[in-house]
């Protein structure tokens, strides 16, 4: 039998409490879940959550990390299958605000997480998004694209526009019914930014 390195057993510690964690905040939501709901259900204590994350709320945020990175590269994902750097943009920013929809991202990212962790413009995963954001709006102004910009404030405007959309959306008595709405105000805003007679293939 082989043995496994102490890094190995705490990776694996973490994963099954993350696991533990994100089922139990998509069902009950931040604060009706316990810190037994956490720990009972993979059979672990207390004492090796706080080890892992501190407390709840750290272990929450490391949830929702997670799932905003999955977030981020799912929609990076569909938009690496569009001919143009401008519709990859439109793209990724749309399918962002999609994910709205669903169940888990809705009540522990777009619920929850602003009401524990605060602004989400400033989690670390949002950050990452601003930087590829902030890298196409350089491209395209570079290509001609965009009309004259400061790069940081179309990227922030961009991201923010995304973001708040989505919260929107998840905050709604009807999220699919205000989906296109929203998607297509989003997409009207980053027009605003385009050159005229821009070539959106770039």
């Amino acid at each position: 039998m082989v043995r496994r390195t102490r890094a190995e057993m705490m990776g694996e510690t973490r994963r099954r409490l993350l696991a533990s964690a994100r089922a139990a905040f998509a069902e009950k939501g931040f604060s009706a879940t316990s810190m037994d709901d956490l720990t009972a259900a993979v059979g672990l204590t207390r004492g090796a959550l706080y080890h892992n994350f501190g407390d709840k709320r750290g272990l929450f945020a490391a949830v929702v990390e997670q799932i905003d990175a999955e977030m981020a590269d799912r929609a990076r994902s569909l938009a690496a299958a569009e001919d143009s750097l401008w519709d990859a943009l439109l793209t990724e920013g749309s399918a962002y605000i999609e994910m709205a929809l669903d169940p888990e991202v809705q009540r522990i990212v777009l619920r929850d997480g602003p009401a524990v962790l605060g602004d989400p413009a400033h989690w670390p995963s949002q950050n990452r998004c601003l930087d590829a954001t902030r890298t196409a709006v350089t491209q395209l102004l570079a290509n001609g694209v965009l009309r004259p910009v400061d790069i940081e404030a179309a990227a922030r405007l961009l991201n923010g526009a995304a973001l708040n959309a989505a919260l929107w959306v998840a905050a709604c008595d009807d999220p699919a019914a205000m989906l296109p709405k929203a998607q297509d105000a989003f997409r009207m805003l980053a027009e605003g930014l385009l050159a005229e007679r821009a070539d959106r293939r770039a």
